[in-house]
């Protein structure tokens, strides 16, 4: 009988997304299944193309006598399982990739293993833990036992918890995790950031010992698809990992955590730019597999579907082991100014600190951007210096260079002013590099150790400062968000928040969320051993809802003033919008085709959907390349689907599209 294989030919392009029909030679019959990777005739050129298998058939859906033979098959290829093509044809049409897109994001590269290295349990196997049962409180215990019951009874609702910094997620977590390896299961477990999370990796390796892979920053893409071809052999029973480990091959996957489900690093920034939160959910329903996710502060999107009663909502309102929260105060900068005051640091944190010290404790001052100072400006002609790539001032560092955080353009400090000559330049704005000088100098017999991406950049550089402080080889830790993801340090009891405002005015409607967030995660850090902790939040805008119910941790205050800003102004989690990015190297025709897409969106679905824009992106030139962006609101994602389809096929017609790139991102 002859046998038909629809193939995605592996070609990065909307005019051949789409599938095509060949012949599967008699000796290739045994051989090729879905997923296979395989050489196919195509085109006018001699060379054959590579291709995914994505269905296999004994009925032709064209002339028989025109369909082409396979090739051969790809040596050492990747074999797919069917569950992850279905899922990047989901992911296709759910964010407007290309199908290529979409499966090189599910599928690993299969790339040479030079140098066998040790995985992370060889390198923690000599370490101590605190390995065994761990010993659950009544509320804690509540949520496993509802666990254990809707999985059993085959009720696969999501779970939201909605746990107090410290209130005991992870030990959750473990106890589900292990139900399901006893039903004879897998699970996965995604954590935002690997590199900062180490201590809660080091736990489940405690608890789960060798049945552990963890997907981390240190390995090589071969490393990597040696992680996940154990998983294919059975060889692993959970992989823990950042988005990308949801694409682990288990054959009999039953559950999948996802910890601090509000993280920002769960959204991809490359097409497909699909939501961990939304694949989990997708990928559970084809297993037939649990999802739950933890976090202290749940996203909007989140908790909406949990009041909605889509998700079960669970709550963990006291810390493990009958800790207290953090006590938070609130200091006006505008009221320190006033009073003569000009220091970054904040009259009452100064107190705090140095009875911090007194007592022979930790303290943490969270600033969250980097640097010595946010851009140099000129004070005779008033112009800051610029990247000449990007349309971004440069931040000056303690090196007395000159840095570009987004292209890594790099020059000295200049004596004069590129505009007008003048030698009056000055650094304005303060980072990291700017606390750690000014805190030396205020406190000179702390150990102060300063965590952000420049004290990292080298391989373990987390690991060793995280360890060094948790070792309490530090006094002093000053960072920027590095430092308040899910660290758990018994020696901190004061956490110095110095400029909550800083993402309050970010130019993305969700920055109040994003304040708050880090304000109840920042917070969280003091405390968390047998000492009470202080929390101190210094703002300019002390009246702010998102200060003031972080300061309070009042999840739901925050939740009912922010959910009815979003209804009043159509944005998500209660509407659908779809962000539309034309960029390229020649401004005027980047604006010009940007234009015209706006034009025929409005021509052809004017009265359905409501249109913001075209405006420059906020940051509008990145490396030498122009970007304008359209945002598109609608309540029915599939209408967003359409005008996607819609923009795209008028795309393709376009000649001048050619000069350019278009990205589609929904939320």
């Amino acid at each position: 009988m002859l046998r038909y294989a629809s193939v995605i030919i592996d070609i990065s392009h909307e005019n051949v997304d789409r599938m095509f029909q060949y012949r599967i030679p008699e000796h290739l019959l045994p051989q090729i299944r879905v997923g296979s990777l395989v050489l196919v005739p195509f085109g006018a050129g001699k060379r054959p193309r590579k291709a995914w298998v994505v269905d296999i058939t004994d009925k032709a859906e064209y002339d028989e006598s025109k369909l082409k033979e396979i090739d051969s098959l790809v040596e050492k290829g990747v074999t797919a399982d069917e569950n992850l093509i279905r899922l990047a044809w989901w992911m296709k049409e759910r964010y407007g990739s290309t199908m290529n897109q979409a499966l090189k994001t599910v599928l690993p590269v299969k790339r040479q293993v030079r140098a066998r290295r040790t995985n992370l349990w060889e390198e923690l196997a000599g370490e101590e833990f605190l390995a065994g049962q761990v010993c659950l409180s009544e509320e804690q215990r509540r949520i496993v036992d509802s666990f254990c019951v809707d999985y059993e009874s085959a009720d696969r609702r999501p779970y939201l918890i909605h746990g107090v910094t410290g209130s005991g997620k992870t030990e959750v977590y473990m106890e589900m995790i292990d139900y399901v390896l006893r039903q004879g299961r897998q699970a996965i477990v995604l954590i935002p950031e690997i590199a900062l999370t180490w201590q809660t990796v080091r736990r489940f390796y405690a608890r789960f010992g060798e049945e552990i892979c963890v997907m981390h920053s240190r390995l090589s893409a071969g490393e990597r698809y040696e992680q996940f071809a154990r998983a294919r052999r059975g060889e692993t029973s959970i992989m823990i990992g950042a988005r990308s480990a949801l694409f682990t091959p288990f054959s009999r996957l039953g559950l999948i955590v996802m910890d601090e489900e509000h993280e920002g690093a769960y959204k991809s920034e490359t097409s497909p730019r699909y939501h961990a939160r939304e694949v989990a959910l997708e990928l559970a329903r084809m297993h037939g597999a649990m999802v739950v996710m933890g976090s202290a502060t749940p996203s909007l999107e989140a908790y909406s579907q949990a009041k909605a009663g889509i998700f079960r909502l669970f709550k963990l309102e006291r810390r493990a082991g009958g800790g207290q929260l953090a006590r938070t105060e609130v200091i006006d900068l505008r009221r320190e100014l006033a009073e003569g005051n000009k220091s970054i640091f904040s009259r009452r944190l100064q107190e705090l600190i140095t009875g911090c010290l007194l007592r022979g404790e930790q303290a943490m001052l969270f600033m969250n951007r980097r640097g010595y100072a946010n851009f140099v400006s000129c004070r005779g002609c008033g112009e800051a210096i610029r990247c000449p790539h990007c349309d971004v001032s440069l931040t000056l560092h303690d090196s007395g260079r000159l840095i570009c955080h987004y292209c890594g353009y790099t020059r000295p400090m200049p004596k004069i002013c590129p505009s007008c000559g003048s030698s009056y330049l000055a650094g304005f704005g303060i980072g990291t590099q700017q606390i750690e000088r000014l805190a030396g100098k205020m406190f000179p017999d702390a150990r102060i150790l300063r965590m952000d991406s420049d004290t990292t950049r080298r391989k373990g550089g987390h690991e060793a400062i995280l360890s060094s402080f948790a070792a309490g080889k530090a006094d002093i830790l000053i960072g920027t968000q590095m430092i308040v993801k899910g660290h758990d340090f018994p020696g901190v009891t004061l956490v110095g928040i110095l400029a909550a405002d800083v993402s309050l005015y970010a130019p993305d409607y969700r920055s109040a969320e994003h304040t708050f967030e880090l304000l109840v995660q920042a917070s969280g850090r003091a405390g968390r051993g047998k000492r009470p902790g202080t929390a101190l939040i210094q703002t300019y805008a002390p009246r702010h809802y998102s200060i003031r119910t972080a300061a309070a941790q009042d999840y739901e205050e925050f939740y009912r003033q922010e959910s009815a800003y979003r209804r009043l102004m159509h944005y998500p989690p209660f509407s659908h919008m779809m962000a539309l990015l034309v960029s390229g190297e020649d401004e005027e025709l980047t604006a010009h085709m940007i234009g015209e897409i706006a034009a025929a969106v409005e021509r052809r679905f004017g009265d359905r959907v409501t249109m913001i824009g075209p405006v420059p992106a906020p940051v509008y030139k990145i490396k030498d390349i122009y970007r304008k962006i359209l945002y598109l609101k609608q309540e029915n994602y599939d209408i967003l689907i359409r005008i996607q389809k819609y923009v795209q096929d008028r795309w393709d017609e376009t000649e001048d599209c050619r000069k350019l790139a278009i990205q589609y991102d929904f939320s």
